[in-house]
């Protein structure tokens, strides 16, 4: 299961895309999910 966020209620919502029959907020109806993702922090050296 991944985790999306709804763009219009900013509700977090726990959705499998390969057996959802439905792509849609559960609270709010709205259609617009974005994929939650971790926070990737990235170094780079100075030369």
């Amino acid at each position: 299961m991944a985790e999306y966020v709804c763009t219009a209620c900013r509700k977090v919502i726990e959705l499998e895309l390969a057996t959802a029959k439905k792509i849609q907020c559960p609270f709010c109806g709205y259609r617009i999910l974005e994929k939650r993702r971790a926070p990737v922090v990235k170094r780079v050296e100075a030369e």
